[in-house]
């Protein structure tokens, strides 16, 4: 199967990919320092959040093929 994408899509998808990666690991690493229950509750949103859209991310590259 030929991919629809161009390359500097499929580019941008990495980009993307890498940028939530560091952003749940921020998150995660973050819930061990905080104490405040409010702001605990965000950041376990937020690396919920970027999981599920890495594995969308996931998704759209498992479909390319080079």
């Amino acid at each position: 199967m030929k991919s629809n994408y161009a390359l500097h899509e499929i580019l941008e998808v990495h980009e993307i990919a890498a940028f939530k990666t560091v952003c749940m690991t921020k998150s995660k690493t973050m819930q061990a320092l905080v104490t405040d229950p409010e702001l605990m509750q965000i950041l376990q949103q937020d690396a919920t959040l970027s999981q599920q859209q890495l594995q969308e991310l996931g998704g759209v590259l498992s479909k390319v093929t080079q």
